[in-house]
């Protein structure tokens, strides 16, 4: 069996050594949004091979295969990116192409990865220690449903680790507590399920898991799962930690909305509700 906690707790030693990176809110945030565009690739070719029309937001230069790729999983004998050439190509193209990822089809994956990288920050300067962290992501095969599942339980873990990084353990709440709300309220498959104001989509998953425990195995009954598991996130980190949550969770689409649900007239939630 795969050791994926060692992976993790090297890339991590890994981040401690940067000079950028101070503290565990802003590793996990480094964390989060390499993860994402691992996980965002992976999805992206798995829905490649299933969908003859299937082409990813992702302009091909940046998806993760092309750029953070091992060097061993080259070909052509092709160098991977390295030292100052990568800090530069995250900080001077990475960042700033996805931040204004074209949105005009109004396709949701790519106004997902706008609203994740206008509100995330790479703040690693050392372009050789991202290469060993690039290096260490690159040996979890997240198109491995093996893989996939153990890291389940580690990105659980990661999350968890919200509670004592200052500020952010306002957006964690035990498993225990969620997995027992939903077997509580507990959901059934097409009726709605809204955590307006999700966090890092502890809720959410946990309804995920339940549906699927009664049984969901058409495309229509995946479609209409997708459609009614539904979030709202106003702050950038735990915005982008659901969301990979729910990929994690083989979400296609996840279906969370970065807005404040607050940030509302109290007149206008009153004339929809009795219309």
């Amino acid at each position: 069996m795969k050791n994926l906690g060692g992976n993790i707790k090297s890339l991590r030693n890994f981040m401690r050594k940067d000079p950028g990176v101070s503290g565990d809110g802003q590793r996990i945030e480094q964390l989060g949004w390499l993860l994402f565009l691992k996980i965002l690739d992976a999805s992206d070719r798995e829905l490649e091979l299933l969908k003859d029309d299937f082409v990813s937001v992702i302009p091909e230069r940046l998806r993760w295969c092309n750029w953070a790729i091992s060097e061993k999983g080259m070909t052509n004998g092709e160098k991977s990116l390295t030292g100052d050439e990568l800090r530069i190509f995250i900080d001077q193209e990475l960042f700033p192409t996805l931040r204004n990822l074209d949105t005009s089809t109004g396709n949701q994956r790519a106004v997902i990865v706008r609203e994740i990288f206008e509100g995330t920050n790479n703040y690693m300067k050392n372009g050789t220690i991202i290469r060993q962290v690039l290096d260490s992501l690159n040996e979890i095969d997240f198109e491995s449903s093996e893989d996939r599942h153990l890291f389940g339980d580690i990105y659980e873990t990661i999350l968890r680790e919200l509670q004592t990084a200052g500020a952010y353990g306002e957006f964690y709440t035990p498993r225990a507590l969620t997995e027992f709300m939903t077997e509580m309220v507990n959901p059934m498959l097409g009726e709605t399920v809204l955590d307006p104001a999700c966090g890092t989509g502890g809720f959410l998953t946990c309804a995920i898991n339940h549906l699927r425990q009664q049984g969901i195995d058409e495309v229509r009954d995946l479609e209409t799962l997708e459609k009614t598991i539904k979030g709202m996130e106003f702050k950038p980190l735990p915005f982008m930690l659901a969301v990979t949550n729910l990929f994690l969770h083989e979400i296609e689409v996840p279906n969370i909305e970065y807005i404040d649900s607050l940030n509302r007239e109290y007149t206008s939630i009153n004339e929809k509700c009795n219309s």
